[in-house]
């Protein structure tokens, strides 16, 4: 028996590698002699960094920079030594669990802290970035972020706009007299699963303002902001296009991106993919087993097991995916590649019981185990 694992992380309980090793756990229990690959898996956002750099033989680093209020906050990013790839989450750095409900302010909000982690990656030897830019705080195009880098975004009196959306209306000119000289050799692979314009209704700050701290006064002064900032970018790069999908991403970030460095918007799932060679792993194997903390109507919209479900299928191998609820709406997910879905909880209990790490490792394992007792027993059947 040869089965790849593939789950990814339950949050607030197991990681992806917890998980996916429980379910080994459980399959040894019954195919002892079984050939077990665990392999990492993550969307792009929360947990990319842990999974892929633990789960490829990476390290995790801590960087303090700059929060998104100014203030100091630690920063965990990975790195894969061999390929010089960092893994950043931008909401590590500013992302908008780092600011009090009470402190929400996009117009103050900054990226500086994303480009401090960016510098921090290259110093170590870095070329080849990962950066996950959901949850953010922000609403300053990325400005912030490029001026930790090196770039001027420049008022009339050619001094650096202040921080946040409220500094892009003050834009004059865009200097890179002083950027890092190696971010020119740095690519970036940046997990945007949004198509948001940069501007308008459906631009970054009409449709993410509101759930950063904008009231429709504040969102309408950071759109035209907003504007005016790719209005002068496109005289610094004739080829920004704010239209492009993705540029509103992270409150503009994923403009930034795009104009002032070498990156691709990518979907957050297929760059894991990618990078963890998954395909390599799935054509060997005789089973596929999948899952997140919840499965429900949104998994079948790109969300982690269905990407690897997609890969499985290429190849024609069943998949089984677990998690830790399911929804009756996790009905679709069998119509996108997962043959079967098993929810790991045992017995009625409460949020706090069933997210226990320990719990739900057992549960998991246990799982496991019984779903593969049930294979055993249909496999002689099979032969007859």
């Amino acid at each position: 028996m040869n089965i790849t694992i593939a789950i990814d992380s339950l949050k607030g309980s197991l990681s992806s590698l917890e998980a996916g090793h429980a379910i080994e756990e459980g399959i040894r229990r019954v195919y002892k002699d079984a050939a077990v690959n665990v392999r990492p898996l993550a969307d792009g956002g929360e947990g990319t960094v842990e999974a892929l750099a633990c789960g490829m033989g990476g390290t995790l680093e801590t960087v303090t920079v700059t929060g998104p209020m100014g203030r100091p906050v630690d920063c965990q990013y990975g790195i894969l030594p061999e390929s010089g790839t960092a893994i950043i989450e931008m909401s590590g750095a500013a992302g908008i669990t780092l600011v009090p409900d009470a402190e929400k302010d996009p117009m103050k909000t900054t990226t500086f802290g994303v480009g401090e982690v960016i510098r921090a990656a290259i110093q170590k030897g870095c070329r080849r970035f990962i950066v996950g830019i959901g949850g953010s705080a922000t609403n300053d195009g990325g400005a912030g972020m490029l001026q930790a880098l090196g770039y001027g975004i420049l008022d009339r009196d050619g001094n650096q706009i202040p921080p946040g959306a409220q500094g892009l209306a003050q834009i004059a000119s865009i200097s890179s007299e002083h950027v890092l000289p190696e971010l020119s050799e740095c690519t970036f692979r940046i997990a945007c699963d949004v198509n948001n314009p940069l501007c308008g209704p459906r631009g970054a700050s009409a449709v993410y303002g509101p759930q950063k701290g904008a009231d429709e006064a504040m969102v309408q002064v950071m759109d035209r902001g907003l504007a005016h900032f790719a209005e002068i970018a496109g005289k610094w790069n004739p080829k920004a296009d704010p239209e492009f999908p993705g540029t509103g991403a992270a409150g503009g970030l994923g403009f930034a991106f795009l104009t002032f460095t070498r990156a691709v918007l990518e979907s957050g799932i297929q760059i894991v993919l990618e990078e963890t060679k998954l395909r390599e792993y799935v054509k060997d194997a005789d089973l596929v087993i999948t899952g997140e903390g919840r499965l429900d109507g949104q998994t079948v919209m790109g969300k982690a097991p269905v990407g690897v479900a997609r890969i499985a299928k290429e190849f024609h191998k069943p998949v089984l995916a677990f998690s830790g609820s399911v929804t009756r709406e996790a009905a679709a997910c069998n119509n996108a590649g997962i043959d079967a879905f098993f929810p790991i909880l045992r017995s009625v209990v409460t949020l706090e019981e069933a997210m226990d790490p320990e719990n739900a490792r057992k549960n998991m394992a246990d799982t496991a185990e019984q779903v593969l007792r049930l294979i055993q027993a249909v496999q002689p059947m099979q032969a007859l």
